[in-house]
This record gives structure tokens, sequence and C-alpha cells, in this order.
């Protein structure tokens, strides 16, 4: 099975950086890594170029021009850019485990999709972990739960890898709600068959909401990775929310109706 790994980012070049170190350090070794770059500038250019050159990582770098968040968008142009069978999304301000890609290799099952969870560091923690170079992502339970006792991050437990019966994992079979692609997993093909993600969405929010909820209606079902693949969320400002409420009036169109592809999406790419 082919995996793709495709990180979105913009303009957090040391957030990048650390979530690259990351991949790095994977012990499954055989993915491919896509930066989906909505539009930074040099900066996050030449930090790609730096780790381009390093021999244990593919990595590609596909870049559009800033006109605002368009992660959809960027999403769709690194998914028709892959040949890969399984595609893997995440953020570039998100450290993945070295076993993140190998769990989410074992996990994968056909007409399913796999959503993560993370870990989030707070401001003072993400800045010393950044100005520092900290190797998080190498770290022990025992250092986690240190962190977690000193405030430097919101919680400890999804750090644990545990054996979680399959039925366990497939509860929320049919659930859109929490659905983030900041850690999601899917096959491509299943992807190409919805169109991707919906441009239509104008802004930060609810994308993400609107892919599981046709995914679903395709047949794919959800499955769960918790306790196998977290991820290390960094801090960051909140985004702007300037067009949540057209977002939401854009989702609650897609909830009453029955359609099953993007309006916008993959296709304008392949």
């Amino acid at each position: 099975m082919r995996i793709a790994v495709i990180v979105t980012t913009y303009n957090r070049p040391d957030a990048l950086s650390s979530a690259l170190d990351g991949y790095c350090a994977q012990k499954d070794r055989d993915f491919e890594l896509i930066v989906a770059d909505d539009g930074s500038t040099d900066a996050t250019s030449q930090i790609i170029a730096a780790y381009k050159r390093r021999p244990d990582l593919r990595l590609s770098h596909v870049w559009q021009k800033d006109e605002g968040f368009r992660a959809a968008a960027v999403r769709n142009r690194a998914i028709a850019e892959t040949a890969a069978d399984y595609i893997i999304f995440t953020d570039g301000d998100c450290i993945p485990l070295p076993d993140f890609v190998s769990q989410h290799r074992t996990l994968a099952e056909r007409e399913w999709f796999l959503v993560g969870s993370r870990i989030l560091l707070s401001e003072p923690f993400t800045d010393h972990v950044l100005k520092n170079r900290v190797p998080v992502h190498t770290w022990t339970v025992a250092q986690w739960i240190k962190a977690w006792v000193k405030k430097d991050v919101n919680r400890w437990l999804p750090i644990l890898s545990l054996p979680v019966a399959a039925p366990l994992r497939k509860l929320p079979a049919h659930t859109w709600e929490g659905v983030t692609t900041c850690n999601l997993s899917a096959w491509r093909d299943d992807l190409l068959r919805i169109n991707g993600l919906d441009e239509s969405y104008c802004g930060w929010g609810l994308e993400d909401s609107d892919m599981a909820i046709r995914l679903l209606r395709s047949g794919i079902r959800r499955k769960s990775a918790r306790f196998a693949a977290p991820l290390l969320h960094l801090w960051h400002r909140e985004n702007d929310r300037t067009n949540l409420d057209h977002n939401r009036e854009t989702l609650d169109n897609l909830l009453n109706s029955r359609r099953i592809h993007a309006i916008r999406g993959v296709n304008q790419y392949l």
C-alpha cells in the first residue's frame, strides 16, 4: 500500500520544521510527504528545500497563491499530485510520533476512513519547543506526564499505545461530528469518488465536516485511531472566523441535501 502524507502549512516555517523532524524519525519510512502550502513566503520554501536534500525523506512541495485561507484547495491540489493508494491528512503545526505512519497503515481498512486524536501544547511550551528545537516526538510517557502536571499540555493519556479492540474502534462509524483533517486518513479512490474537499467554503471552518458527511453518504464509515496515532499540536492563535456564518450555511445546505460530490473539488486539478 503506497501512502502519501499531506501536510498543510501557511507561513509557519519553525513549526513546519519540527513537524518534518517527526517525519524523518518515522519507523515506517515507506511513504511520500507532500507539503500543501497555502501561499507561504520564501521562508517556508527554504525550509522545504533544506529537507528535500535529506536522503531519509521523499518530499515534494505543492504551492498556491495566497488568496486567504484556502486549505481545501491546496489539499485538493496535493491529492491530484500523488498516485498513492492511501492518504494521511495533517497540518504543519502537528508533530507526529515515530509510529504515526505505521499505525495509520496498520489500521487502514477498505470502506473506512480513520480519525486520530491530538495533544494540545500550551503557548509557553510551544515557544520553548520551537526556540530550542526540543525533539518532543522522542519523549517518553513519563516526560509527557510531567509536562501535563506542569500544564504544558492539555492531556497525556492519548500518548499511550493501547490494544483497543476492533469493534470499539468502529463505534463512531456513522458520526461526522468532531472530524478534523489535522489527523485523518482515507483511501485516495474514496476521496476521488466524492470529488475531494469542497472549496465552496470561504476561510476557516467546517470543510472537514463537509468531507466527512460526504464520505459517510458514499458508504465509507468512520474508524477511530485513538490510543494509536496521536499528534502533538503546537499552539497557535485562533484562526479568523469572519466567514464562519457563511460556512455554517454552506454545511446546512449539504445536510439538507443528499449530495455526495463536492461542488468545487479535486476534479479541476486532475
